[in-house]
């Protein structure tokens, strides 16, 4: 099988129970320092069976993804890399990135979420009694309390704020390099969707805004996010940013833009869809 010819964004079914039909699989390897990777493969892809034989991996952990074509696909959490092969390799998400279209980047941090939170609740959080996967769901379960712990996901805003023709663009503290995106945050307990992109400009920056519009939403697994991305217009208020989070932000006209995400980040997506309006409009 050709796993390269595999349309993921249009064939693949998400899934917790196994397909007792699908005759092929396809295995994705995740270890501590990230998904197992040949040497020399131009983009990333999952092992077939054979390989999952020849490689003889010490398995901690398996998790069906679900199928395309009958083809189950796995993630398999292992203790350590494969012994005596040293043709492979690990790379993380963030290493792969640039490597990966929109859908096996999204099946991958499909992968690498749930094998998180699997090893992240072997145990319960109320009692401390060891937990066991469910049978028939995403959850572990507690054999004393029997609370269950599903995956959890941390919604967050991310907003493109304009000013006419220009876009408002920040550096983060931590960011690598020279580098300038939308500005995003998590929302608050007991806060709106809206609520918090509101506060969160304002926290950054130190401005209001108005005329917010949704825009679209991308499942970020850094870590564990769905991103609610917005358009929204500038208010009122001069830049005060928040020295803790923001190094920089700054007006950009949308001819005139910085080193900025690619189109597989959902800030990428904004920023593009903005230029495009603007270029119809002229």
């Amino acid at each position: 099988m050709d796993w390269h010819s595999l349309n993921l964004s249009v064939g693949f079914k998400s899934g917790v129970i196994p397909r007792s039909e699908s005759k092929q699989s396809l295995h994705i390897i995740i270890a501590k320092e990230g998904f197992l990777h040949k040497k020399g493969d131009r983009h990333w892809r999952p092992v077939n069976k054979t390989e999952m034989h020849w490689l003889d991996l010490e398995t901690h952990s398996e998790h069906y993804l679900g199928h395309i074509d009958n083809i189950s696909i796995y993630a398999h959490d292992i203790h350590s890399a494969p012994k005596n092969h040293e043709e492979y390799e690990f790379k993380s998400l963030w290493q792969l990135l640039n490597e990966l279209d929109q859908s096996v980047f999204y099946l991958l941090g499909r992968a690498q979420q749930i094998v998180d939170w699997n090893r992240n609740h072997r145990f319960c959080g109320k009692c401390g009694v060891r937990t066991v996967a469910s049978e028939f769901d995403r959850s572990r379960k507690c054999t004393t309390c029997k609370e269950a712990f599903y995956p959890r996901l941390s919604p967050s805003i991310i907003v493109l704020v304009h000013r006419g023709d220009d876009i408002l663009l920040a550096k983060k503290v931590n960011s690598r390099g020279n580098f300038y995106s939308t500005l995003a945050g998590f929302v608050e307990p007991g806060e709106t969707i809206e609520e918090a992109v509101h506060r969160e400009v304002m926290e950054e920056v130190g401005i209001r805004i108005k005329n917010l519009k949704y825009f679209s939403s991308q499942p970020w697994p850094f870590p564990n996010s769905l991103m609610l991305g917005f358009h929204a217009e500038y208010d009122s208020g001069n830049l005060i940013l928040q020295p803790e989070e923001i190094a920089d932000a700054q007006w950009f006209h949308y001819t005139k833009l910085p080193n900025t995400p690619n189109q597989i980040a959902i800030s990428g997506w904004l920023i593009a869809d903005f230029i495009e309006r603007m270029s119809q409009s002229t």
